[in-house]
Formats: C-alpha cells, structure tokens, sequence
C-alpha cells in the first residue's frame, strides 16, 4: 500500500478532526478532553497552517484515505520563541507500528530544511515508549520531565519534553 505524504486540502479536515477527536477520547497523548467540532477545529487549528512557513502540516495518504499527519507549530506565542516549533504525529490506529511516523517526520524535517528555525520541541505523555523511539531516531533528546502536570480520566500524567537541533 503506498502513502503519499502532502500539503492539507480543504477535504482533509473532517477526516483530520476526527482522527484527533479519537486522541481525545481515547487516550492521554493529548491533553484535550473535549472532541472538537469540525468547525471548532477550522478556527483553532487549521488556520494557523494555511500559509507553510515554519508552521507547517502534512498529511499522510494511503488508497485516498487520511491514516495520519504531522506538524510543526508554534511553540510559544511571545516573538522570541519564533525560531521554536513544536512537532507532533497522529497516526490512525491501523496504521501505527508500519513506519508511517517516520515517513511523515522526514517529510516534515526535509520541508523545514530552509526554514529559520533552529529547535524543535515535543512533549511526550508518559508513558509512551513508540513515541519516544521515534523520536530518538530523529534525534530527540530529553531536556526534562513536567511532573503530574496533567489530569486526564481522573489520573495526573506525567509529560516528558525532547529538544532538537534544526
């Protein structure tokens, strides 16, 4: 089964709420509690993705199927951090575990290649051990662990930061 990794289309967005939407029910990988709307997640998400500078997000096709994305974000919103992204990877459940995050982060790293941006951050709720692989084989390392600094499903999680070089 090829995959196609490529810039969103408009069509992404439904297919991209819900996958997300599953994270939120389902899982403490994202501290979001509440599913979004489609409408919700145009006006908070998508729009900060519509011109692909630094900020950039890739979506992962197979069979004309959305099965995962990635994407590199603000990191903070004061002027200083701007060189600063967050990455993150979403993938769909039956498509874990076959490559498919490192498709979509070489994809991401190689566009934000002549982009200024110097670090890349992910935070990592644990435990979460493919994640963090993943994320040392790009070469992530640990800069610190935010202890119990989250509540989901009435639990506190733990939530470990990696750094990267760009």
């Amino acid at each position: 089964m090829a995959t196609i990794i490529r810039l969103p289309q408009t069509t992404d967005l439904a297919p991209l709420t819900e996958l997300y939407n599953h994270y939120i029910l389902n899982t403490t990988i994202t501290f979001d509690i509440a599913p979004y709307t489609i409408n919700q997640r145009r006006e908070q998400w998508w729009c900060h993705y519509k011109h692909q500078g630094r900020h950039r997000l890739l979506v992962a096709e197979q069979d004309q199927v959305v099965v995962g994305y990635a994407t590199s974000s603000q990191f903070r919103t004061k002027a200083a951090y701007d060189t600063s992204v967050e990455t993150s990877i979403y993938l769909s459940p039956q498509a874990q575990g076959k490559g498919l995050g490192t498709q979509l982060y070489q994809a991401l790293f190689h566009s934000l290649a002549n982009e200024d941006v110097h670090r890349a951050y992910a935070g990592i709720t644990l435990p979460n051990p493919a994640s963090i692989a993943l994320h040392h084989k790009f070469g992530f390392y640990s800069v610190g662990c935010y202890q119990e600094v989250g509540r989901k499903f009435e639990q506190y999680w733990d939530v470990e930061w990696f750094e990267k070089d760009l």
